[in-house]
C-alpha cells in the first residue's frame, strides 16, 4: 500500500510540475515523474496480484520512455535555437 501512495505522490509532484513551471526541460522532467509514477504504481500492483502483466508493461514503459525524451529533447534544441530560450511563453505564436 506505501508502493501506491508514493506512485500518487510522485504523480502529483509530476503534474504541478507540468502546471506550475514555464521551462521546457522542467516540463519534460515532470513528465518523466508521471511515467515513473505509472512504472511504480505497475509494479506494486503486480506484486499484490502475484502476476508479471503489470512488470512487462513497466518494460514497455521504459522504452516509451526513453523514446519520449530523445524526441522531446530534440525539439527542446531546436526551438532552443530558434528563440534563444526555452521558455514556454516564447513559444505561444507557434499556435497559429
Amino acid at each position: 500500500m506505501e508502493y501506491i501512495v508514493l506512485s500518487v505522490i510522485i504523480f502529483c509532484i509530476g503534474v504541478a510540475g507540468i502546471l506550475l513551471r514555464r521551462n521546457l526541460i522542467i516540463i519534460l522532467m515532470s513528465v518523466e515523474l508521471m511515467l515513473s509514477a505509472s512504472n511504480i504504481s505497475f509494479v506494486a500492483f503486480s506484486k499484490m496480484h502475484g502476476n508479471l502483466d503489470g512488470q512487462a508493461v513497466v518494460l514497455l514503459l521504459y522504452v516509451l520512455a526513453a523514446c519520449e525524451a530523445a524526441v522531446g529533447l530534440a525539439i527542446i534544441v531546436g526551438l532552443f535555437r530558434l528563440k534563444g530560450s526555452v521558455d514556454i511563453q516564447l513559444f505561444r505564436d507557434l499556435k497559429k
